[in-house]
């Protein structure tokens, strides 16, 4: 079948990488854990720049489930692999770190379950001009870009995305999937629900909650909480509809 061919292919190019290249007598290099990202547009290139700056994986490629077609495609200084169907072969290859680098938030949380499931590490990617201060715990699968702070006895859940040089101070609680984008600035004592998206530049007040599967809008002032799955925006943010 062709999808044979190509995860064999897939195999082909994990197993002789230079991460497998036999030394011999020379000195052993050490080798990196190899780390595949979920996202082949603009996201994963920010992604993978703070992989390489961080030094810490090598990037084995990109997955694109949504484009096919794309499939052995140069992409961000490596290739796109493939879609889901490659998981296996990555497996099998010793590739098993995964982030992720879309911005469909309930996407991501339900693909995390998927690839935890099947074997997957998923790893948080910190740009090293993020200040998180002690005490703070960023969840496996989220992103920190540059120039963002993060807070004291904070905590941002999993598959996160912590945009540039957002602000999110002490004892905040920011749940799985959220996306602060770009600018965002986080008072003290705030909660973020699951899921929700924070548009650039928004701010939210201490000690106010935002619920679950929320969009507050670009510029946003909140200063009363804001309940689950709405649309909000505007200074300050009013309620406009529900998010459907």
């Amino acid at each position: 079948m062709e999808t044979d061919v190509m995860d064999d292919a897939v195999r082909n190019r994990m197993e002789n990488s230079p991460m497998h290249d036999d030394a011999g007598d020379a000195e052993p290099t050490k080798i990196k854990p190899r780390l595949v990202i979920w996202g082949a547009t603009g996201p994963a290139l920010v992604v993978a720049d703070i992989v390489r700056l961080c030094g810490q994986f090598e990037i084995a490629g990109y997955l694109d489930n949504l484009t096919p077609q794309r499939k052995g495609e140069p992409f961000g200084g490596a290739e796109v692999l493939g879609g889901e169907e490659v998981l296996g072969p990555l497996l099998e290859a010793g590739v098993r770190h995964m982030t992720f680098a879309f911005q469909n938030n309930r996407a991501r949380l339900k693909l995390a379950e998927e690839v935890k499931a099947k074997g997957f590490e998923l790893v948080s990617v910190i740009h090293p001009s993020a200040s998180v201060a002690a005490g703070a715990v960023i969840g496996a699968g989220t992103v920190v870009r540059a120039q963002s702070a993060i807070g004291p006895q904070t905590r941002i859940g999993e598959c996160c995305i912590i945009g540039y040089g957002a602000m999110v101070s002490h004892d905040c609680t920011i749940a799985d999937g959220v996306h602060l984008s770009s600018g965002v600035n986080v008072a003290g004592a705030v909660s973020v629900g699951q899921a929700t998206w924070v548009g650039l530049g928004a701010t939210i007040i201490d000690p106010r909650s935002v619920g679950r599967d929320c969009i507050i809008g670009a510029g946003a002032v909140v200063t009363t909480d804001i309940p689950d799955g709405v649309v909000a925006y505007g200074v300050p943010a009013k309620v406009i509809r529900q998010n459907t």
